[in-house]
């Protein structure tokens, strides 16, 4: 598993119009080359009668899996801009298809190239990039009096409370990623003089969003 890395939320769309060609771009979060095609024939579906239903994804811990499809635009001016973006945001295990309806007017191989690219890069905006860190869960018990001192400090510590449970005790649950525990642990024992119980729990991935999207070869 991997510490952290970027990908999509799950899903996004969105839709532009260039030269009167609408251009509609579907992405989504996709964890194996199965999946990733599956995606891509449920636009195809959706978008039956578009002129061209374009595509490109990656996926795989180490990018492994990567492909891109022209779907009949002229060869290179579709599905590599596509993939392009994918590579210039980092992310992994992303699926992009960019649906266009032709509007009469030829765009030329660069208008092309262009075209799909902005079009990649609107559909990941509006999907939104998150950071997925690896983070090993964390419970602690303590008196109700601590609570709102130390749900002040965790959030100053941009700490992640995953949950809270009431019982007789509050028991906060908390990620924090592998190897920093200590200082966590350090933390609550600090903030209730010692009187805190402590339990590890699993491993899972929390995310954090990431604000804007690498543009700079779009123009």
């Amino acid at each position: 598993m991997l510490q952290r890395y970027l990908t999509v939320r799950p899903s996004g769309e969105a839709e532009i119009e260039i030269n009167r060609s609408r251009f509609i771009s579907s992405v989504k979060r996709v964890e194996s080359p199965e999946e990733a095609i599956n995606f891509i024939q449920e636009i195809k579906k959706k978008y039956w009668d578009a002129t061209h239903n374009c595509s490109a994804y990656i996926c795989g811990g180490n990018d492994q899996f990567q492909k891109m499809d022209d779907d009949g635009e002229p060869s290179g001016t579709a599905g590599k801009p596509i993939l392009e973006v994918i590579k210039r945001n980092s992310v992994k295990d992303t699926a992009i298809v960019v649906t266009r309806y032709f509007g009469g007017i030829k765009l030329g191989a660069g208008g092309l190239i262009r075209a799909y690219g902005k079009s990649a890069s609107a559909g990941l905006r509006s999907a939104g990039i998150v950071e997925r860190i690896l983070t090993r869960q964390h419970h602690f018990s303590f008196d109700y009096t601590f609570l709102g001192k130390i749900e002040n400090e965790l959030n100053a510590a941009d700490v992640q409370i995953i949950g809270i449970e009431y019982t007789d005790k509050v028991t906060v649950t908390v990620g924090e990623e592998e190897g920093k525990e200590a200082c966590l642990i350090e933390l609550i024992n600090n903030l209730t003089s010692g009187q805190a119980t402590y339990e590890p729990g699993d491993l899972a991935y929390i995310e954090k969003l990431k604000n804007g999207i690498n543009e700079e070869e779009e123009e």
